[in-house]
């Protein structure tokens, strides 16, 4: 019999958790795969140097990432649809950090950073891609309205992401805004230096969206959202907010606040791009 059948979490995966994974259990079958380790230069005393995820040999399916979603209380594994292609971690190019960093910062502080430093240095023309908010950072933006049940929605968008054919990663983190720093994602490095503060605002989406984490890829995040804006206000408002988390969303797709606002609102999905 083996570990899944017995319930318990495979030594493998107990590698993933600084107690070994006592106490853990996952009754989900899995593919074959093998754990990431971090590049050991990468500050290896904070996390105990020991894998940052582990990840399958082979696409997944969508019914395999909703089966591990829902078993996530039991085993603390989350599970992540990941990009297909030449990756940091085929090479370990990639950097934890302890989850406890994340504490350290707030969506609103980090917005009103970033707002800050770009607009002190843009000009008028520039500013106008900001209308109407202009210099003026509104803050985070209002919690949305549940319009159905978080889980439910991001099994539902598993299914679209598991369509490009992606391996499975898990990784040991208390939620999926976690999993991002914890893995050592280093996706959005050129608009921010640390992922940190971007787990942080994922964890408010989590909190205020229904938002959940569902693909991630080189430069790349696919979240799930079950409490999406529903109005024009209230969308121009999200908008300006995710244009702080990751400006090329906004610039290179509508190219202003004011129409990534009509992409985005009514939608049960966000995905961001970083240059």
């Amino acid at each position: 019999m083996s570990d899944c059948e017995r319930g318990q979490l495979p030594p493998l995966l107990g590698q993933l958790f600084a107690d070994g994974g006592e106490g853990r259990a996952l009754s989900v079958e899995l593919p074959p795969g093998d754990v990431v380790w971090p590049d050991p230069g990468y500050s290896p005393l904070m996390i105990g140097y020991r894998p940052a995820f582990w990840l399958s040999d082979e696409p997944v399916s969508a019914e395999l990432w909703s089966g591990l979603r829902a078993e996530h209380s039991r085993s603390g594994l989350w599970p992540l649809l990941l990009e297909d292609s030449v990756q940091p971690w085929s090479s370990g190019q990639i950097a934890p950090d302890a989850v406890e960093e994340i504490d350290n910062y707030h969506t609103s502080a980090f917005m009103a950073e970033v707002w800050a430093d770009w607009t002190e240095k843009a000009s008028d023309d520039q500013l106008e891609l900001l209308a109407p908010f202009g210099s003026r950072c509104p803050g985070p933006a209002p919690s949305g309205r549940l319009a159905a049940d978080p889980d439910v929605v991001a099994d539902w968008y598993a299914g679209l992401v598991a369509e490009r054919r992606t391996p499975l990663g898990l990784v040991a983190a208390g939620r999926g805004a976690d999993a991002l720093a914890v893995m050592g994602w280093q996706g959005a490095l050129n608009h921010n230096e640390w992922m940190v503060p971007l787990a942080a605002v994922v964890r408010s989406w989590e909190e205020r969206f229904g938002a959940r984490l569902v693909g991630v890829g080189f430069n790349t995040l696919d979240l799930s959202v079950a409490a999406p804006p529903t109005t024009a206000e209230h969308a121009l408002h999200v908008a300006a907010e995710h244009w702080t988390f990751c400006p090329d969303s906004v610039i290179y797709s509508a190219g202003t606040l004011a129409g990534y606002a009509e992409q985005i609102m009514g939608r049960n999905a966000w995905s961001f791009w970083w240059d």
